[in-house]
């Protein structure tokens, strides 16, 4: 069955809302609750949580929207797993948690950050902002070139600018530390791409006092967190934390996925501030003896090539613009439809890999776990 992607985040709520009477065939006291943040009024993260009914022995945590514009897909899989999946898990032992936009603001603005342009993938931080500020030494070298504080001009001339910078940047810092220095997350300039925050945002205080909840009393968790716009665009990159134990190759012979990288700087790229990475430190201080695995399902788009890595960076950079200072009305819709190519192709094809492989991580990691009965 194919659940379709929704138009809207107004759509894609309702959606998801009218899915607890689904689950409340199975798990009678499943509760819906939809958390106000302070952005908008008529925004909302909303969770339906399904308490195991006899002993707690496994949870199952299925997240999306934590950057709001890739919910959409997000809202897709969730779908998919309510269809083809719920019925697989055993009530009597088995928890559930599926949350549903993470970053509502960003997911009905079609924008990646919260409205203070916070990344919140990058603000799940136990300890120091400041000391986080010093962590990415390239960043403010390379602060012109990745955050230009203009309005955006003529769409050729800025793409003719954008590549005769790359050029230079390329000689000077070499592809490799560009990356890191992009993506690792920056906690000192707020207009720029990125940036961590310099405070925990809302959203990451809500989503923290919520696992922290959840995972309380059972033996076994799995969380896996929804994501678009990394890695090769006809597979589904899992990635996996640091701080797991299974290399990339014992996760592939354990879960049958066809592809997993490590977040760090040789198989995906450093993060700070990460949210399964938080998860992990959660579940060693505070959950001693769990057994906890958590991973990013990340649905590439545009490739992994040199070439695609080059036209993520440059919409990423020309949407910060936008965001921040406008621009002539010819590149901002060009930027609008490119940057929803970045995290929804329009392709009906790429949708239904993306399916397959969510269904193949499905089946791999919770039928390895014990998840799983058959049909």
């Amino acid at each position: 069955m194919t659940s379709p992607i929704p138009a809207s985040y107004a759509q894609s709520r309702a959606r998801f809302r009218a899915r607890l009477d689904t689950i409340r065939e199975l798990w009678p006291d499943s509760r819906l609750i939809s958390q106000t943040l302070p952005h908008e009024t008529d925004l909302t993260t909303d969770w339906i949580s399904a308490e195991a009914l006899a002993s707690r022995e496994k949870l199952f945590v299925l997240s999306t929207g934590l950057h709001g514009i890739e919910g959409y897909l997000g809202s897709a899989m969730l779908e998919l797993f309510i269809e083809e999946y719920l019925s697989r898990l055993d009530p009597q032992s088995t928890g559930l948690l599926l949350v549903h936009a993470l970053n509502p603001w960003g997911m009905k603005h079609w924008k990646r950050t919260n409205p203070n342009n916070v990344d919140l993938n990058r603000n799940f931080v136990n300890g120091d902002f400041a000391a986080l500020a010093r962590t990415n030494p390239d960043y403010p070298k390379l602060d012109p070139y990745l955050s230009p504080q203009k309005a955006l001009g003529n769409l050729t001339l800025e793409k003719l600018l954008f590549f005769d910078q790359t050029l230079h940047q390329l000689v000077l810092f070499g592809p490799r530390r560009i990356r890191e220095a992009a993506l690792m997350g920056q906690y000192a300039r707020p207009r720029g791409i990125y940036f961590g925050g310099q405070e925990l945002q809302p959203e990451t205080r809500t989503m923290m006092d919520l696992f922290r909840s959840a995972f309380a009393g059972y033996k076994q968790i799995v969380h896996l967190d929804m994501h678009t716009g990394y890695g090769p665009r006809t597979q589904m990159t899992l990635v996996t934390s640091p701080r797991e134990k299974m290399s990339a190759a014992e996760t592939t012979a354990k879960y049958g996925a066809p592809l997993v990288a490590a977040a760090n700087p040789d198989e995906f790229y450093t993060m700070n501030g990460d949210m399964i990475d938080w998860e992990y430190e959660l579940v060693t201080k505070e959950f001693p003896g769990r057994h906890y695995f958590g991973a990013a399902c990340e649905f590439g788009t545009f490739g992994e090539s040199i070439l695609a890595g080059a036209r993520s960076l440059r919409i990423t950079i020309f949407k910060n613009q936008a965001n921040l200072f406008g621009g002539q009305p010819a590149a901002l819709k060009w930027v609008e439809q490119e940057y929803h190519e970045l995290y929804l192709p329009s392709a009906p094809a790429w949708f239904a890999k993306a399916q397959a492989d969510a269904r193949q991580t499905f089946d791999g990691i919770l039928g390895a776990e014990g998840y799983l009965h058959s049909q």
